[in-house]
């Protein structure tokens, strides 16, 4: 027997899940900003490579892995918000995830851009 004010153990469930979803969806936010980073300084630490490809293929691999993480990160984020109802807790709305998503998607093929029209050295 609960209040309306009370919620019930499911919500509170439910509550927990979604806070979990967010703290996922930050850890591969992580990791694909940290496949920028790995991608820009590996083009940083052997720009006398050669061929001067090499340097920015591999750079651009690590770019491109970037996307993949954060755009299916927010897909499996946004799949659980639609299973979900926030009853106690402010939940972040699937727009924000898209939004992150796509701001780390723009990074990062500006940077791969610059990686192929920056001369190196």
């Amino acid at each position: 027997m609960t209040s309306d004010d009370d919620p019930s153990r499911n919500e509170l469930a439910e509550d927990r899940t979604i806070l979990a979803n967010e703290r996922t969806f930050g850890s591969w936010m992580r990791t694909s900003l940290a496949c920028v980073a790995i991608g820009v300084g590996f083009k940083g630490l052997f720009p006398t490579m050669t061929p001067e490809w090499v340097p920015r293929a591999i750079a651009t691999g690590f770019l491109c892995l970037s996307v993949i993480v954060i755009v299916a990160a927010e897909r499996r984020a946004s799949a659980v918000y639609k299973r979900m109802e926030a009853h106690v807790v402010i939940a972040a709305r699937g727009i924000n995830l898209r939004l992150f998503a796509w701001l780390v998607s723009l990074g990062a093929l500006g940077l791969t851009i610059a990686i192929w029209t920056v001369p190196i050295g």
